[in-house]
């Protein structure tokens, strides 16, 4: 807390709302995603004052402007910040606010509150937003008195941004946002235990890294997204330029390492490549690098890579030996332990002739793949000519969640990192619009897309006004099933096919539309396509194969927003699939 004592860097009295604002403007913010209501306006009406250095979006849902806010951080690795009212509209952030938790993405949630004289007294729209986000925060703040308003922002963003990532919550009363005093914007911050600077990468472990891959015979690289979140990719790219490592990814880790590259393994896990899944099994040297060893990556965790020798890189010491007892822990920024590494590392002793030879069998027999020969428009097949007709660009794929999420994962090659966005931890379907949205508008020169399902994208489907009122020109890429895909695959292998709430279309007459081959046209619902045009969308359906391509082409040449409703077959299921809690003996190929 500041003094009476110290000196003021400025003599101008302001408000408290405009020392927030003031804040957001000296910590680089850009745009911030802001939904008003009563207990916020005074934030509100401080940032028109500072509409010429911050872009205020309003979204439609204060979680759209949540995953927005992510949308924006993913993209740029700078922190993303969103705001809500209090009541219903901080309540509205708590999935964004979990869902940047789960992903390490630095996010700062601003939200208004009730005057600290009726906190606690169940007054109007109050809720207590910190203690209900104490769980899923990496730090949160209630200010109580204005003069501590300059040092909370400037920790927020502190905290949101160093160490691992993550979201943070500042709480701000109505009458300390109305206060006015004279702020001292260099006031210290005051965190004491709080030690985020990375430790440096210690010699004798990265030397026994190097030995371990000096005798290797059968090594793997396992990636995740701590790689881009430490922005390690150009690293991870020279070190398998001196070793010949074959490289494995997270569903958060694709984009570190190019997908067309002979080494690349593509994605590892539950929906994964069978080569990766093969290749870490039989691998003697696993080297873990901004990863958790997630449960859709390990499955049976005691079998996971249990004949290799582990190696786990990651800055955040809580994820060492948490899921998986490893041989050299190292906890250190993943890009310093990297380069650490490059500077000593040597190929393995033994050429890789055979491994190498494995790994191609493998891929030959078990490659990512789809029927061809079907006569209308598979999932896969729609994902895949996007990627082949979007290669050249300059693009950015969001999603949903669900099968849509996977197959986006296993047929879009990705290349570069940051260019893919998905909510991987918490899964959180309607993530993809929003999300889209952010990125487009920290990009407004990218081509940016939102592969999305029907299911997903009703969730968060009124941001389709922010795009068009705010010139936010996104594509939507719409796989639509009239199902919720994932769950209805899940039915399909473990539950005998019982469809238990399912079906998303007419409930009417349900077997008159097909559910048990395929849907009929006339029962398409609702109809996407319409409802994007209300919107003052460009909006297309494609049934017949022979329309795909052309119709791809219109939506990503398209000049504003634009839909493109594919319909596709529900009975399809993503594949490979390793069943949770199952390993990779029990994998399901068909």
């Amino acid at each position: 807390m500041a003094t009476a004592s110290r000196p003021r860097v400025s003599e101008t009295v302001q408000t408290g709302a405009d020392v927030v604002v003031e804040s957001l403007v000296r910590h680089g913010v850009e745009v911030i995603f802001a939904y008003p209501g009563g207990a916020s306006m005074p934030l509100h009406q401080s940032l028109t004052k500072y509409a010429d250095r911050i872009r205020t979006i309003l979204p439609r849902h204060e979680q759209g402007g949540g995953f927005a806010a992510q949308g924006y951080a993913r993209t740029t690795g700078r922190p993303g910040v969103c705001m809500a009212t209090s009541g219903p509209g901080a309540l509205n952030l708590v999935t964004a606010i979990a869902d940047a938790k789960m992903d390490s993405v630095p996010m700062v949630a601003l939200t208004g509150q009730v005057g600290t004289n009726v906190i606690g007294t169940d007054a109007f729209q109050e809720t207590p937003i910190v203690e209900v986000c104490r769980g899923i925060t990496k730090h949160h703040y209630l200010v109580t008195h204005h003069d501590d308003i300059a040092r909370v922002m400037k920790e927020a963003f502190h905290i949101a941004t160093t160490g691992r990532p993550g979201p943070v919550l500042v709480d701000l009363p109505k009458n300390i946002q109305l206060a006015q005093f004279v702020p001292d914007y260099d006031v210290p911050m005051n965190l004491p235990g709080y030690r985020p600077e990375p430790r440096p990468p210690q010699p004798e472990q990265i030397a026994q890294v190097a030995a371990a891959i000096k005798r290797a015979k059968r090594p793997v690289i396992y990636a995740g997204g701590g790689v881009i979140t430490g922005d390690a990719s150009d690293e991870l790219r020279e070190l398998v330029r001196k070793t010949g490592i074959p490289v494995t990814m997270t569903l958060m880790g694709l984009g570190a390492f190019p997908a067309d590259d002979k080494l690349c393994l593509d994605m590892l896990g539950m929906h994964g490549s069978v080569y990766a899944n093969y290749a870490v099994d039989e691998a003697d040297l696993l080297i873990a690098i901004g990863v958790r060893f997630d449960d859709r990556v390990t499955g049976k965790v005691a079998e996971f890579a249990q004949h290799g020798f582990i190696v786990h890189i990651d800055i955040d010491p809580s994820e060492i030996n948490k899921n998986k007892l490893v041989h050299v822990p190292i906890v250190a920024d993943v890009e310093d332990a990297l380069h650490a590494l490059n500077k000593i590392v040597e190929k393995p002793a033994a050429p890789l002739d055979e491994w190498y030879a494995k790994i191609n069998q493998w891929k030959q027999e078990d490659p990512f793949s789809y029927d061809r020969s079907f006569d209308g428009i598979l999932p896969q097949h729609a994902i895949a000519e996007l990627s082949r007709l979007t290669a050249d660009r300059d693009t950015i794929v969001t999603v949903g969640v669900g099968q849509h999420q996977m197959w986006a994962a296993q047929f879009f090659k990705f290349r570069r990192p940051r260019t893919w966005l998905s909510s991987s931890g918490l899964g959180t379907m309607g993530f993809g619009l929003p999300a889209a949205m952010g990125a487009k508008v920290a990009h407004p020169e990218s081509l940016v897309i939102d592969i999305d399902g029907d299911g997903s994208i009703l969730m968060n489907i009124q941001e389709f006004a922010t795009c068009r009122t705010e010139n936010i020109p996104v594509k939507v890429l719409l796989l639509n099933n009239q199902h919720l895909g994932m769950v209805v695959q899940w039915e399909d292998r473990f539950f005998k096919g019982n469809r238990a709430h399912t079906y998303l279309g007419p409930i009417d007459n349900p077997e008159a539309c097909g559910q048990g081959d395929g849907i009929s046209p006339e029962c398409r619902y609702p109809d996407f396509v319409s409802i994007a045009r209300g919107f003052g969308w460009q909006a297309e359906t494609v049934v017949e194969k022979g329309g795909l391509e052309g119709a791809l082409r219109r939506l990503v040449d398209s000049e504003g927003p634009a839909l493109l409703d594919v319909q596709v077959p529900y009975q399809e299921h993503v594949l490979p699939m390793i069943p949770g809690g199952m390993t990779v003996r029990d994998l399901i190929k068909q």
